[in-house]
């Protein structure tokens, strides 16, 4: 039994990489752990995931942002210092064999403030290395997540990546499957479904591209799009302007409605980390469309094994992909049922498995 502090950027927020600090901290737990979720601050938009753990938010309210000005980077560094003050008390309590686990690395920064003597640290990083690379995040990956015991990133590909920027403590930790299916689709229902944040890197209006090259000539069939975001009133707009219906069905709790009521899951993200979508569509024997954008993508899809990958961007060849799905019921069922065996390498099983041979490994 350990002490497992789980320090992510809010506790509270409806979203993939919250669902995973739950989904895992009830992982560990049942493996007889004790659990400590931290939030650095409330997310703004507040969800209860009605857990029994211990969870303290270090900052009631957002912490200040960097600031070019002088007095303005004193004051954040002053709040910053409080809520690691907070955490370094929390971390105190642990007895031997804790493990502080870093979710993001805006949370790594305030475990990298606080006391942690006696106890490994392991940081995380749940997209991809070229996501990163892209961002303002990366000299920060690099220089907080370097003091870390461990960095976990979620495929070998984006390991070697880490490796040849110089991260010698870097490792491969993958998302375990966090569904369990009680009814499966028969795949006969024409819906073609997707799910997840509405905002420009989940690439939805590319997939509206693709739909209005297939839409006229399959009448019967429907798009439905699960999530809320920022690109939300834009892909209203778009999908009148290219002359298609749309079923913008916004958030759902009911994972296993959606995708019971639907026979071909698309993922037209423009980048990705571990996709929580992919696994669940694969759970729930629904064959896939995904543009191959990202290593965590084609660790999941083996190319008309377990479903069909595309050439990152090409709306065309996405298009002609979910038209090949909706006129061959066999192809479905083939790729569907496939899809069911192979992410069973991903069961929570298998990588909590993976989870306590790593914490092993950071005491010896």
């Amino acid at each position: 039994m350990r002490d497992v502090f789980i320090v992510s950027n809010s506790v509270d927020e409806l979203g993939g990489l919250t669902r995973w600090v739950h989904h895992i901290a009830h992982l560990f737990a049942e493996r007889g752990h004790n659990v400590h979720l931290v939030g650095v601050t409330h997310a703004k938009e507040r969800y209860d995931y009605a857990d029994d753990f211990p969870v303290t938010v270090l900052h009631d309210t957002h912490p200040p942002a960097r600031s070019k000005s002088r007095l303005g980077e004193l004051r954040r560094r002053s709040v910053q210092r409080k809520g690691a003050e907070k955490l370094s008390a929390l971390f105190r309590t642990a007895r031997p064999g804790g493990i502080v686990i870093a979710a993001q690395v805006w949370a790594m920064e305030w475990v990298c403030l606080a006391d942690t003597a006696g106890m490994p640290v392991i940081g995380m990083s749940h997209e991809s290395y070229a996501a990163t690379q892209e961002s303002s995040r990366f000299p920060r990956v690099q220089r907080y997540f370097s003091q870390a015991d461990r960095l976990l990133v979620l495929t070998t590909e984006d390991a070697d990546a880490w490796a040849r920027k110089g991260m010698s403590n870097i490792d491969v930790m993958p998302n375990p499957l966090h569904v369990t299916p009680t009814a499966f689709p028969d795949l006969t229902v024409p819906v073609v479904v997707a799910l997840g944040r509405l905002s420009y890197e989940k690439g939805h209006d590319m997939l509206l591209e693709s739909w209005a090259r297939v839409a006229d000539k399959n009448p019967s069939w429907q798009l439905r799009v699960y999530g809320a975001g920022p690109m939300d009133e834009t892909l209203r707009r778009q999908a009148g302007e290219l002359g298609i219906t749309v079923d913008l069905a916004g958030m759902t709790n009911d994972v296993q409605g959606a995708l019971t009521n639907a026979s071909i899951y698309a993922l037209p993200s423009r980048s990705e980390g571990f996709p929580m979508g992919i696994l669940e569509a694969m759970a729930y024997g629904l064959p896939i469309v995904a543009f191959d954008s990202a290593p965590g993508i084609r660790e999941l899809i083996t190319h008309e094994v377990d479903g069909i990958l595309v050439t990152p961007g090409n709306v065309i060849e996405f298009a002609e992909a979910i038209e090949r799905l909706m006129n061959d019921p066999g192809l479905r069922t083939k790729l569907g049922e496939a899809g069911r065996r192979s992410v069973q390498r991903f069961s929570a099983q298998v990588v909590v498995d993976r989870w306590e041979r790593m914490f092993e490994l950071v005491y010896r």
